[in-house]
């Protein structure tokens, strides 16, 4: 037994030993070689029965203590994979040496050291800062209502009513679940990321694959059900994150009340909000073909993701179109349509904006989108578009100059005839997929001497920029700095990018070596090799031929989930990620070798499913590039990867952050292993914010629903779901006057979070 565990103790010590050598080669920490080769000298002694060798393992163990604070402090997570490996390793041995006292006295101390680390790893529940709460205003009357997206046209996701309270947030139970799929249970319902509307005594949701249901909102039962009949060889993306509500002028008979939808075979249909029947007068038969000039584009390359906003009459929608497959994309038009009779009002090209609209005519190709939820000021007939970039994300050289000042901005446009009133971009010359994913937020920002109409834009670099929404000028500090330089041959780098000075900072701090991660000493070595092989000078590292760390990735900083703003308190709710990728652009030339074609919107590459890349054809390079995972499919930075937090928008501060989700989900080669620690898990998806002092939230890598205390983020209330809840909850008040709140948990493959088709309610008791 003693010569096996010897035996072990020497693959280990050189296993350490070799690549740590390597890796101080390149620059890195010594460590891994020194401890590696002392572990490789221990296990001969101890194999021989020298007692020497035994003191030399409790002397490295003690070493890797000391190094291992003084490399992360007290951090749990972070220590456990510098000790735990260790501990266990000497702790086996340990009993083979002649003392027997000095045997226990280290059996102890290793168990002390174990035991403190697994004390830290539990401690990561308590909130990362926390500050006073400003104080309580009064909730504005409600009439219970959910009517868009947001809940209004400004995006806020808060609601005024307060029947759920921090103080009874834990009672609540299931009122209802409604199954997407249909009774059948057959009907695929693709990506589940719909957030429901509540009006006039309906509740109203689409599937990914966009039928369109009424349901009783007491008790979940299906009124009507349309069936959109897509055309499945036109499907890109089957996602739909919400349906909008429309109220037709009097004297209008055909669908006087009426639901408008942008469905995944590149369509916009009106449905009766009373029994889901097509609004004939609308469009064609109750349809308006989204394919109409944007030529002939592949499968799936094109369709809306997001809800059409509706604003004065008019429908505004734009669309996901297919990144990085190459340069001759569909255009990322944006277009205005009369809400009653489906007529095109206004298209923003950004390749030609201001430009009237010319039935039949195509628009210019490979233009940036809006494939996001947009906002709007009704009063001031402004619509708000987060926009993307012009494919593909990884190089801009073939880029125009409209492309350049559109790409990841938010752009401002006139109701009544889509001209641009104003732009502000958050990313010059985006070379790193940072699209502008979140939707903007409007709400009035406190200033001396008073509240000014302001603008929330929060990005995937997880700067937030808050800015004047008559001029787009910023209302808090933003200072361009200096940037690193691209490395590509006639890359328009920018240099410099613009940076919020005046708003709290959410992409977290730049990543060190020290701060690579792994479960066990051996992939956390690994991870330590990519970090000094790859090119990495902190934020906005341009791709180049060899590899680059992106960070924060693509999931952001903070993504479509976007932030949610309590209107009472003036406070503001901000799920982010800390979760870094791996790039390299390759030649054409390799990627033929490759075989890296272009393929169709339906089968996209995706980072998190470890893909080979894209093609980017029309350009010199493809690329490559997939989340900066250990050998083990876990992240290769230590935790927390998910964060929650709330920021005072008057001192425009942090009032308090945590750690958003558990272990429970997590674990090597994508297995669960129901580890019950807050490390803070990657998340997608939205928060609710309520006048009862409520947060909602789901979003996170481990399937739960929970309900936070505004005050200090302390979880009142929590539910696993059948699948993960990526999608953002609403809330509303039924007709017999009780609060219930409704989440999709649809999973996500790429997070391992299950596929499911639930629409699920709850309320307090039974």
């Amino acid at each position: 037994m003693r010569s096996f565990a010897c035996l072990l103790l020497l693959i280990a010590g050189l296993g350490l030993a070799l690549p740590g050598l390597y890796l101080t080669i390149l620059g890195g920490s010594p460590y891994y070689a020194a401890a590696g080769s002392a572990l490789a000298v221990s296990a001969a002694l101890l194999w021989r029965g020298r007692a020497a060798g035994g003191y030399l393992l409790l002397l490295v163990f003690l070493g890797t203590v000391i190094w291992s604070v003084w490399e992360v402090g007290l951090d749990g997570w972070a220590l456990m994979p510098r000790l735990v490996f260790l501990g266990v390793a000497s702790i086996c041995l340990l009993p083979f040496l002649p003392s027997r006292k000095i045997a226990w006295a280290g059996l102890a101390a290793l168990a002390i050291v174990l035991v403190g680390v697994g004390v830290l790893m539990w401690d990561s529940r308590a909130p990362v800062q926390s500050a006073v709460m400003p104080p309580v205003a009064a909730p504005a009357a409600a009439n219970g209502e959910w009517a868009s997206y947001g809940n209004t046209l400004h995006g806020t996701r808060y609601s005024p009513l307060a029947q759920i309270t921090q103080a009874n947030a834990g009672k609540l139970t299931q009122a209802w679940l409604y199954h997407m799929a249909g009774a059948a249970g057959r009907r695929p319902v693709g990506g589940l990321e719909v957030t429901p509307l509540m009006v006039d005594g309906l509740l109203y949701g689409c599937t990914g694959f966009s039928d369109v249901f009424a349901l009783d909102p007491i008790t979940g039962r299906q009124v009507w059900r349309a069936n959109a009949r897509i055309d499945r060889t036109r499907v890109g993306r089957a996602v739909c994150r919400g349906v909008s509500y429309f109220r037709a002028p009097s004297g209008v008979t055909d669908c006087p009340a009426r639901i408008l939808l942008g469905t995944a075979d590149n369509r916009l249909i009106a449905l009766d909000a009373r029994d889901g029947h097509p609004c004939r007068s609308f469009g064609h038969q109750g349809a308006v073909d989204l394919a109409e000039g944007l030529g002939k584009p592949p499968a799936g390359w094109a369709s809306p993701t997001s809800p059409p906003v509706i604003v004065r009459g008019t429908a505004v929608i734009g669309s996901f179109i297919v990144d990085n497959q190459s340069t001759n994309v569909p255009s990322g038009v944006v277009r205005g349509y009369d809400a009653v009779t489906g007529r095109l009002k206004w298209a923003f090209d950004p390749a030609r904006p201001g430009q009237p609209a010319v039935p039949g005519e195509n628009y210019a190709r490979a233009t940036p989108n809006s494939w996001s939820v947009a906002s709007a000021d009704p009063d001031l007939g402004l619509v708000y578009l987060p926009m993307g970039n012009g494919s593909p994300d990884f190089y801009g050289v073939l880029r125009s100059p409209q492309t350049e000042r559109f790409s990841s901005a938010v752009v401002a446009l006139d109701v009544e005839t889509g001209a641009v009133r104003w732009v502000f971009q958050a990313i010059h010359h985006d070379l790193w997929d940072y699209d502008l994913a979140a939707q903007p937020v409007v709400a009035d920002f406190p200033m001396r001497p008073g509240p000014v109409p302001g603008l929330i834009v929060p990005t995937k670099t997880g700067q937030i920029f808050v800015l004047d929404r008559r001029s787009g000028r910023p209302l808090a500090g933003v200072e361009e700095r200096p940037v690193p330089a691209s490395t590509m041959p006639g890359e328009r780098w920018s240099h410099t990018q613009p940076f919020s000075t005046g708003m709290p900072d959410f992409a977290g701090p730049r990543l060190r070596e020290a701060d690579m991660w792994g479960i066990t000493p051996f992939d956390q070595l690994y991870c330590r090799i990519r970090y000094r092989q790859a090119r990495y000078a902190g934020m906005f590292t341009p791709p180049g031929l060899g590899y680059s760390i992106r960070f924060p990735g693509e999931l952001g900083g903070i993504d479509w989930g976007s932030v949610s703003v309590d209107e009472a308190r003036g406070v503001m709710i901000v799920n982010s990620n800390r979760m870094a990728d791996w790039d390299r652009l390759i030649t054409r030339a390799e990627a033929d070798r490759e075989h890296l074609r272009v393929r169709d919107g339906s089968r996209q590459n995706h980072p998190f499913h470890g893909a080979p890349g894209a093609a980017m054809e029309g350009t010199p390079y493809a690329v490559h590039w997939q989340a900066f995972v250990t050998s083990l499919g876990i992240p290769c930075q230590r935790p927390p990867y998910g964060l929650i937090a709330a920021v005072d928008l008057k001192t425009r501060k942090v009032l308090w952050q945590r750690r958003l989700g558990d272990a429970s989900n997590s674990g090597p080669f994508g297995l669960a292993l129901h580890l019950p620690f807050t490390l803070g898990a990657p998340n997608i998806g939205g928060s609710l914010v309520t006048a009862g002092g409520v947060v909602f939230i789901a979003a996170s890598q481990d399937k739960g629903f929970r309900a936070l205390s505004e005050s200090d983020g302390s979880t009142l209330w929590q539910v696993r779901l059948p699948a993960g809840g990526h999608a953002t909850p609403m809330t509303y008040r039924a007709r017999d006057g009780r609060q219930y709140v409704v989440i999709a948990a649809g999973g996500n493959g790429s997070f391992g979070t299950g596929a499911g088709d639930s629409l699920i309610a709850y309320r307090l008791g039974r």
